[in-house]
């Protein structure tokens, strides 16, 4: 199978999990239905009506937010959103969402596993709007939430990454004058996880093509790749950025390591806080790891890390260290 045929394959599957996960109608905080409590989640529309862009009233246009509690949360609230990739066309809701939403609330961080929109209809920058309103939304409900406002992180995907970069790099603070109590809170995360990122999808190449239209045509009418160029998180890392940790595999089929190492040496110019591990072997889609006990390591990095950020409790030190 092509590496291109490969992609598509992995798409469908997540196209497929996208359809099973939203097979409920999103609920608001303030529902009357409740979901019960031995599932352990609950899922909260973006926006309380159409969400911007959206012309109808569906699941697809409608971006959520599942939150996933822990079953002893740390004291100090820390929480994560988590954006699972799919190239914009597509979600990999378990392999990208859930399954990173248990290994942090076995840490005692609260998680929410974001639904974007995808697809024709939700072409960039459509989703960066959820993404950034995902961090907005959290943080204004933060006390609903029992969380700290200020220790509110982001995790992405491939194309999840992308959009998790762009919402770090791209951050506004919040509009202290605005009718939305949402609206009012910055949509600056406060540390980044980006997973073999799709940094440089919509990136021209010498022939004037990108990936990300190539991408895009697949589900819908073909674009115009130039006028998706400008969504380059690379372009825009400042020393506002939050510390950032990355991983990536060297040999990675279908989104080259370089954009990781890119952004990676951006961020240490600008003096933010950064990590980049780059495996030498790994297929794109491994999630934490998958069936490779050698990709299996990589989220033990990012404990360290997280302990290092005081994310969670440092490790006890063993007699004789």
């Amino acid at each position: 199978m092509s590496k291109f045929g490969f992609l598509v394959l992995l798409l469908g599957l997540a196209a497929g999990a996208q359809a099973q996960a939203q097979a409920q109608p999103p609920r608001t905080l303030t529902s009357d239905a409740p979901t019960p409590a031995a599932l352990g989640s609950e899922t909260y529309r973006l926006w309380p009506g159409l969400a911007p862009g959206a012309t109808e009233a569906t699941v697809e246009a409608t971006p959520t937010l599942t939150l996933y509690r822990p079953q002893f949360p740390r004291p100090d609230g820390a929480s994560v959103v988590i954006a699972p990739g799919g190239a914009y066309i597509g979600l990999a809701a378990r392999l990208e969402g859930v399954e990173p939403a248990a290994w942090f609330t076995a840490r005692g961080i609260t998680a929410f596993v974001l639904t974007y929109r995808v697809g024709p209809k939700a072409r960039l920058p459509i989703p960066l709007a959820d993404g950034a309103r995902a961090i907005r939304f959290v943080r204004s409900h933060a006390h609903d939430f029992d969380l700290d406002p200020n220790r509110i992180g982001m995790m992405g995907f491939s194309a999840g990454g992308h959009l998790a970069a762009t919402t770090a790099v791209d951050a506004t603070p919040g509009q202290a004058q605005a009718q939305d109590p949402v609206e009012r809170a910055s949509s600056r995360p406060d540390f980044l996880v980006l997973v073999y990122p799709w940094l440089e999808g919509a990136k021209l190449r010498p022939d004037g093509t990108s990936s990300y239209c190539d991408f895009a045509k697949l589900v819908g009418p073909a674009c115009e790749p130039s006028a998706y160029a400008r969504f380059a998180p690379l372009a825009h890392v400042s020393a506002q950025a939050p510390p950032t940790f990355i991983f990536h595999t060297t040999n990675d089929e279908l989104v080259p390591v370089g954009g990781s190492a890119r952004f990676y040496q951006a961020l240490v110019d600008h003096g933010v806080p950064a990590e980049f591990h780059a495996f030498a072997e790994g297929r794109h889609g491994a999630g934490l790891g998958g069936a490779s006990a050698v990709l299996q390591t990589w989220p033990a990095l990012l404990d360290l890390w997280l302990r290092a950020k005081g994310l969670i409790e440092p490790a006890p030190v063993q007699p004789g260290q």
